[in-house]
Formats: C-alpha cells, sequence, structure tokens
C-alpha cells in the first residue's frame, strides 16, 4: 500500500489546516452592486466558506503535492518513506490566523524516508520544489493563454501560479532545514565534498 490510512487522515488534516490559513488570501474577488455597504459586510462575523473552499482548491494541492513529491520519488528510488502532518506547526500557524497575525509561519508537513544514497537524496529533496516548479510554471502558460476560461477559473490558475512560485522559491533557501538545503549538502556529497 503507498499511503497508509494515518497518511491520509495527516493529509486530510494538514489540507484543512492550510485552507483556513489561506482562506483570506486566495478569496474570490468580489462581485459589488449598488447596495454594497462594505461596513455591514465587514462587521459580520462569520466563517469564510467560500474562501476556505478555494484555499483547498488553490493552496491545499501546492502543498500537498510537493510533500506528496518527495513521498513518491523516495518509493520510487526503492526507499521506504512516510508522510507526515506537522501538528504543532499546524496549531501554530492557525493560533497566528486565528489572532490575525501579519506574519503566518508554519511548516505544514515533512517525509521521512530511510538512509539514501547522495544521488537519490538530491532527487527526493528536489522533488517536492519541482512539483512546485511544474505547478507554478504551468499555471502561468494556462493563464497567459487564457482560452475559454472564466474569470472565476483564471482567479484560481492565478493564485496557483503565485502560492506556488513562492513555494519554490522558499524551498530552495539552502539552509537547513529546507528542500535546497538538502539538494545543495547532497550535490556537494556527490562532488566528494564533506560537510
Amino acid at each position: 500500500m503507498v499511503f497508509s490510512l494515518v497518511e491520509l487522515a495527516d493529509l486530510v488534516v494538514m489540507i484543512a489546516a492550510v485552507a483556513f490559513i489561506f482562506k483570506d488570501s486566495v478569496r474570490m474577488p468580489a462581485k459589488h452592486d449598488e447596495q454594497y455597504d462594505p461596513l455591514a459586510d465587514f462587521a459580520k462575523p462569520r466563517f469564510d466558506f467560500e474562501g476556505f473552499r478555494t484555499a483547498v482548491f488553490v493552496a491545499g494541492p501546492a502543498i500537498a503535492l510537493h510533500e506528496l513529491g518527495h513521498k513518491m520519488v523516495a518509493l520510487a528510488a526503492g526507499i521506504p518513506a512516510v508522510f507526515h502532518a506537522n501538528y504543532l506547526w499546524l496549531a501554530v500557524g492557525v493560533a497566528l490566523k486565528a489572532v490575525n497575525s501579519p506574519f503566518i509561519f508554519f511548516v505544514p508537513g515533512f517525509v521521512t524516508h530511510a538512509a539514501a544514497s547522495p544521488a537519490a537524496s538530491l532527487l527526493i529533496g528536489f522533488a517536492g520544489p519541482a512539483v512546485n516548479l511544474g505547478l507554478w510554471l504551468g499555471s502561468a502558460a494556462v493563464v497567459k493563454w487564457k482560452k475559454g476560461l472564466n474569470s472565476r477559473a483564471l482567479h484560481i490558475l492565478h493564485m496557483t501560479g503565485q502560492i506556488n512560485m513562492f513555494l519554490f522559491i522558499f524551498n530552495m533557501i539552502p539552509f537547513p532545514p529546507f528542500d535546497g538545503y538538502t539538494v545543495f549538502a547532497s550535490l556537494l556529497r556527490i562532488a566528494g565534498v564533506a560537510l
């Protein structure tokens, strides 16, 4: 079995927490009519289900597919790997969002795997950012050609591109614990340079 029930449950929890954290960032543009009162709308305390749903389809896949990229490449190399939701850091991210912090930092999940050769470690480390790179460039290309797409689809694709661009660049930072460090360290090990 590629995924255990625990991994699937972790994936659902991670996507729900990420959607909650990003729900206000990926919100669809509001449609206003002449009767619209922004202060009345602002004063209503309510959960933004539309923003949550949009975030499930935009931010959820960006982060989930990133982590699953690591897992699938490890498995393809014959290396056992397990996905984990990072409950502590997800709780930190949700708490920061709940108090409307202007800065939110969290680590939604990670993949553990058995020891790997430098070449396999390089491929596993780059797999997650590579998924984000593909989603970023793919969504940007579709937005550029935008044939037959409605405004909702264009907005979702644009936000998908933005989130995946950020995740690619952020994760390629060559310092621990980022994927960029794993890639950099693996390249040095392949070249015979001791760390």
